[in-house]
């Protein structure tokens, strides 16, 4: 597609994103400001899945680790804490967590890499589940959502439902940003080799590991973004935040979207959760209804909704050519 009108198209998805709290209910902006933050996880994982390779079903172990941390790092006397020192220090703790994770886990490939990932995450999940670090089964409340302060200064009040949707907005797009520079990277392209031929990569004399590493490193930090969020719209956290259906629903995501498209990631969050929204409203029997469309997504649109236009272009060019 045209670079120019894929550019229009995306500055008009972010202006009606933008306009939404306008016109929009407290709970659709709440809905929507979910769905941002599902998008930052899905870009997350597609770093990992589409762009470098590694199929992860652990990933949501990241996620919710900086969940917890936000809440672990808040007063318990109801008062706010400092958005500017607890958001780094959970990102933080969330790329502390991958990385030492990816120690072990990079050093297996395929199948193994895969059930790997979904057994640190499943271990991570009962450390909070079975003890009191996390409140058990119940999990635990936020108290209070952190505060913009700056030297007294408040540029914006996340207990204000408009602010707080702005905030993850502005957040999605950075993220989107940073992740777009960074895949344009000369290291950007390293990890395309590595997906694309890791040997042919190891001969060139990349050290793969290593660039593997830095990737899931910053995969689980900006998987700690979107836990961050999580908790601070919803203001608790639970075990489920990482377990292996909490991973297996931002792969779906990507899956639907279309691997290696970060466009494609937040297009899946957006479908999938809607989907879901709908279908609950149908029927109690709504994950049958979502299972038959994912079959059908796969099926029938193999490049997932990020490869739709150009597939639909392509067969509107050749009717023509043969009109």
């Amino acid at each position: 597609m045209n670079p120019a009108i894929t550019l229009t198209f995306k500055l008009l998805v972010l202006a009606s994103l933008a306009a939404f709290p306008f016109y929009g209910s407290e709970f659709y902006i709440e809905v929507v400001a979910r769905i941002l933050i599902l998008a930052i996880f899905a870009m997350s994982l597609d770093l990992l899945v589409g762009f470098t390779g590694l199929v992860s079903l652990g990933h949501a172990a990241y996620f919710g680790i900086a969940a917890y941390l936000v809440v672990m790092l808040s007063p318990t006397d109801f008062s706010a804490a400092n958005l500017w020192v607890v958001f780094p220090l959970s990102v933080l703790g969330a790329a502390l967590a991958a990385f030492v994770v990816g120690l072990f886990v990079l050093r297996t490939k395929g199948i193994y890499f895969i059930m790997v990932t979904l057994a640190f995450a499943q271990m991570g999940y009962y450390i909070f589940h079975d003890t009191k670090i996390g409140g058990g089964s119940d999990g635990v409340y936020l108290d209070m959502r952190p505060e913009a302060s700056i030297f007294g200064w408040v540029p914006f009040d996340l207990l204000d439902t408009h602010h707080l949707y702005f905030f993850v907005l502005v957040m999605m797009v950075l993220v989107y940003v940073f992740l777009t520079v960074v895949l344009r990277s000369p290291f950007g392209r390293v990890l395309v080799g590595i997906r694309s031929n890791e040997h042919r990569m190891q001969s060139l004399g990349y050290a793969t590991f290593h660039y593997k590493l830095a990737a899931f490193t910053l995969a689980g930090a900006l998987g700690g973004v979107a836990g961050f969020l999580y908790a601070v719209l919803f203001g608790f956290v639970t075990p489920e935040y990482l377990s292996w259906h909490k991973s297996g629903d931002v792969l779906l995501m990507v899956i639907l979207g279309g691997i290696g498209s970060l466009a494609g990631a937040v297009a899946g969050a957006f479908v999938l959760v809607g989907l879901q929204e709908v279908f609950t409203d149908w029927t109690k029997h709504w994950q049958l209804l979502m299972g038959g469309v994912i079959v059908l997504a796969v099926l029938f649109m193999p490049g997932g909704l990020a490869a739709l236009p150009g597939r639909i272009m392509a067969r509107f060019g050749k009717e023509a050519k043969n009109g």
